[in-house]
């Protein structure tokens, strides 16, 4: 048995880990600001984990195993996180993003090296703490939450580069949602000139790939995506099946605010690393029906939980 440690994950694969880890029969902390309670058979302590003080308090003596930081969105929350737990955990986890590749373009899904986080400068006096700001640079928080982590040669850490996820009836993202209401109002679709292709990965897979991290020894970044790239044409035509009368219009945008997952540069990675390793990743387009599914589902019932979260 297993002392594991969760940093948010109240919400979508968060949720879906927490369930396996309390399967597993590992006891579950779950560290969060108490807005909402986790599972039953976990510990809940309240603190807001960008308070320093006011965590460790919550902490007390506690030690653990591993800990999964579902909730770390800027170098200032990590260098809180790495002086908290130094010492408290064998092992770190954080979930990033496919997002610190923002900046390459590349013609091939792009390895781990792409973005050494060893070699990202980390700038604590940016506004990390204003919300908008925040959520303008969601990269470049995570890609300097790594950084923080990385420089730091005794403190054990993972990075998990997170594929866009889709799947369940619970996506608060609604980025999908987007695609089911403008097919079934005929409404168009805003796509840039030059829209490329992207990884993505299951809720499930995920779920079940950070599971698989908790029990492995491996350090440093690691990209989370199912096998192929999809493309935003192919998206829509996986909801237009689901969507009986329903109409895909494009429109193509020179500037402004595209539709989610409509990208002028490829957002495909390249996940040898981690099959390297020892983990089988399902085929995004052999799941990717299912996933719709749930969407269109979840939108019918006016169910689709908007809005951010663990």
């Amino acid at each position: 048995m297993r002392d594991v440690c969760v940093i948010g994950g109240n919400r979508y694969f968060g949720k879906r880990l927490i369930a396996r880890l309390l399967a597993a029969g590992d006891r579950v902390t779950v560290v969060n600001r108490g807005s909402a309670p986790p599972p039953d058979g976990t510990v809940h302590l309240i603190a807001d984990r960008r308070d320093e003080r006011a965590l460790t308090a919550a902490l007390g003596p506690r030690t653990f195993d591993v800990v999964v930081d579902q909730v770390c969105y800027s170098p200032r929350q990590a260098e809180v996180a790495r002086r908290v737990f130094t010492g408290r955990t064998r092992r770190y986890v954080m979930t990033s993003t496919v997002e610190v590749y923002e900046y390459e373009d590349s013609p091939t899904p792009v390895r781990e090296g792409a973005v050494d986080p060893r070699t990202v400068a980390v700038d604590l006096g940016l506004p990390w703490d204003d919300p908008a700001f925040l959520d303008a640079h969601y990269g470049e928080g995570k890609r300097q939450a790594e950084a923080v982590f990385a420089r730091d040669p005794d403190f054990p850490h993972v990075s998990v580069r997170v594929a866009h996820v889709l799947g369940g009836d619970d996506d608060f993202t609604g980025r999908l949602d987007h695609y089911v209401r403008r097919i079934e109002a005929g409404e168009p679709i805003a796509v840039p000139a030059v829209n490329r292709p992207a990884t993505y990965i299951h809720v499930e897979e995920i779920a079940d790939f950070l599971m698989w991290v908790t029990g492995a020894d491996f350090t440093g970044p690691v990209n989370a995506a199912s096998h192929g790239t999809l493309t935003t044409e192919e998206l829509c035509r996986a909801v237009a099946a689901h969507v009986p009368g329903g109409r895909t219009v494009f429109r193509t945008v020179d500037a402004g605010e595209v539709s989610p997952f409509s990208f002028a540069h490829s957002y495909a990675m390249d996940n040898s690393r981690a099959t390297g390793l020892g983990y089988s990743f399902g085929q995004a387009r052999e799941w990717l029906p299912g996933a719709v599914a749930e969407t269109v589902g979840a939108t019918a019932r006016g169910a689709v939980p908007l809005g951010k979260g663990d």
